[in-house]
């Protein structure tokens, strides 16, 4: 199986990576990248690209699935439009492109709370992605809602730095239907993410699948 990983030099993105160019079901690893990656590995097939004419790199995105990872905060893209361009704009032009070259599987990462209805800035663009890639057509489509996303980054976010040193004693009192918003570990998701996407090489889904994974279901498919 080739797999696309779009923002695969972010905190989940780039474990994503290293994971399935470590399973012998994944041929080839596709990343779309702004600037090289350091990484190296002989399924490693990066593109450097200009995210605003993706479709310039049309032929790159004849994979068989595609797991989105792509994601910014509104202070660093520098305002909402940036933030809905990057989020909303790239995402699902990524998606399309994949979708139009018969990708038949897309792995998106968004968000707990998110929903096209939302009065939350940030939950309303991630909900409204998610209504845009339903439309597409996609044989197989797991939308991922995490809570609070664990882990070394290599931006400085002053807010879920502190959130990572409270959720720990947080995530024991959220309980029964509460449990959907622990926080949850980058490393988790991406483990779940992958082993997501092996199996579908040998359990190609006979009718169309679309589904919403929170946190059980994330915890569960992590193993």
């Amino acid at each position: 199986m080739n797999v696309m990983v779009l923002g695969a030099t972010g905190l989940t993105g780039h474990l994503v990576v290293q994971q399935l160019l470590a399973r012998e079901e994944i041929s080839k690893v596709v990343v779309p990248v702004r600037q090289p990656m350091s990484l190296e590995h002989p399924k490693l097939d990066q593109h450097v690209v200009k995210f605003d004419d993706l479709a310039a790199h049309a032929g790159i995105f004849a994979v068989d699935a595609l797991v989105c990872c792509l994601g910014t905060t509104i202070k660093k893209a520098g305002s909402q439009e940036n933030f809905r361009k990057v989020d909303y704009g790239y995402a699902l032009a990524a998606a399309k492109l994949a979708r139009e070259q018969g990708a038949k599987s897309l792995i998106l990462m968004s968000a707990i709370g998110a929903s096209s209805s939302s009065t939350i800035f940030y939950n309303r663009v991630k909900g409204q992605l998610e209504d845009a890639v339903r439309k597409l057509g996609f044989p197989y489509l797991s939308i991922y809602h995490p809570s609070l996303l664990l882990g070394d980054r290599q931006e400085h976010r002053g807010g879920e730095e502190l959130g990572q040193m409270a959720m720990p004693l947080v995530n024991r009192v959220l309980i029964g239907p509460l449990d959907k918003y622990r926080a949850i570990k980058a490393e988790t998701v991406a483990e779940a993410m992958v082993n997501e996407v092996c199996g579908l090489v040998s359990a190609e889904p006979a009718e169309r699948v679309v589904q919403v994974r929170e946190y059980p279901d994330i915890i569960a498919l992590a193993g």
